[in-house]
């Protein structure tokens, strides 16, 4: 099989989900494949952030901001002058750019054109429809992280089902590094001062994310808790983006009584989540919307017992493991929690179904598959590289 010459848009390796995508599927291939040639487009401080690279493995700096007219044209200028064989794109974009080589790109989600166009005008929200329909046609192949992802693209924009690749997502290899050590647990005593029994959540704190339903359903759970005398010392903790762009969350908490029990910690490092997700009673995860939802995932292998929502893709992606919920039903969501809490056999069961489920999830096959759809595409265009694009 001859080698191919492979483009990768790192820009976006400081997002959230994206990161963990771009970070994960890049140090696999490097496990994996020594063959083909790969030329890793972004900022150099990014490429850092993977760790060692093979031989293989080549950089072309970027500094122009992903968002920006300069970073469109410094981007396909790069690109001109690599003579790839492909580009993936590993994010949904809605600009159409003129590649010199075809383009594969991961769809992660298409929560953009559920929610935020609702803000928009409808001219505006029609054109970012248009566009992006443009740009998902013009893949080679478009590659899904989910079922649930895939069928909402066919859905909202017509695209056939042979062109789209469902390639789930997997966690971060940092979270499989065992449970968590009496120093692990000193640590987040001495640096967070929690020494009490906590839910958590992980994730943004976006509107789609249902974070406000979760709190009111923790202040109605303590009240039934505190029916039982159990639990008296528990309180909610949340991890991901600052609060101060949310204003609303810290009035939700307020309203609901739960101030001294909700705790918003901000952004934490991978090293130390992993230990809030080892020590966590429960991880809560009332999303509204997800295209594949890595946190509940990432708490599984951790054999912590979730709770989630039965919508979009989450079903697809904790399968049995989880309790599932209607995520819009504060007193479903709130009779989930007490029952985890307070039911034994029903943690141990979901304890060992996490583990088994999140273990059917491996960047290995998942990257595996991404070579085989590499390969594809390349042979599809190999006559005509080194051509130069038609004008548009």
């Amino acid at each position: 099989m001859p080698s191919v010459k492979i483009a990768i848009d790192i820009r976006r390796m400081s997002e959230f989900g994206v990161g963990t995508y771009i970070r994960n599927v890049v140090r696999t291939l490097g496990r994996l494949d020594r063959e083909n040639e790969y030329v890793l487009i972004g900022p150099p401080p990014k490429v850092q952030e993977i760790g060692a690279l093979q031989p293989n493995f080549h950089v072309v700096p970027l500094t122009a901001p992903e968002r920006s007219v300069q970073g469109y044209r410094e981007f396909r200028s790069a690109l001109k002058g690599l003579d790839c064989d492909l580009v993936h794109v590993p994010n949904l974009f809605s600009v159409p750019r003129a590649m010199p080589c075809p383009y594969i790109m991961t769809v992660h989600d298409m929560v953009e054109h559920m929610s935020r166009p609702r803000e928009q005008s409808g001219f505006w929200r029609s054109l970012r429809w248009q566009l992006t329909r443009r740009v998902l046609e013009g893949a080679a192949r478009i590659l899904a992280v989910s079922n649930f992802t895939k069928s909402e693209i066919e859905k909202l924009f017509g695209i056939s089902a042979e062109r789209i690749e469902v390639v789930y997502n997997a966690i971060d290899e940092r979270f499989l590094r065992g449970h968590a050590s009496a120093a692990d647990r000193e640590l987040i005593a001495q640096r967070y001062q929690v020494t009490y029994p906590f839910l958590l959540y992980a994730g943004s704190i976006s509107p789609h994310k249902n974070v406000a339903r979760m709190i009111e359903a923790f202040s109605v759970l303590k009240t039934e808790l505190e029916k039982d005398r159990a639990y008296p010392d528990l309180k909610l903790i949340i991890i991901g983006d600052d609060l101060s762009g949310n204003p609303d969350l810290r009035r939700t908490v307020v309203r609901s009584g739960v101030q001294n029990d909700v705790r918003f910690l901000g952004f934490v490092p991978i090293e130390v989540l992993r230990i809030f997700y080892d020590e966590a009673k429960i991880f809560v995860f009332p999303s509204l919307y997800e295209g594949f939802g890595l946190p509940p995932m990432e708490a599984m292998a951790h054999g912590t017992p979730v709770v989630t929502s039965n919508v979009s893709s989450l079903p697809e992606v904790v399968g049995r493991a989880a309790v599932l919920v209607n995520p819009e039903n504060v007193f479903d969501i709130m009779r989930a929690l007490h029952r985890v809490l307070t039911d034994d056999p029903l943690r141990t069961r979901m304890k060992e179904r996490g583990y088994e489920q999140a273990a059917k999830f491996s960047w290995e096959s998942s990257v595996r598959r991404i070579l085989e759809v590499y390969h594809q595409i390349a042979d599809e265009g190999r006559p005509h590289r080194g051509q130069q694009p038609a004008a548009d």
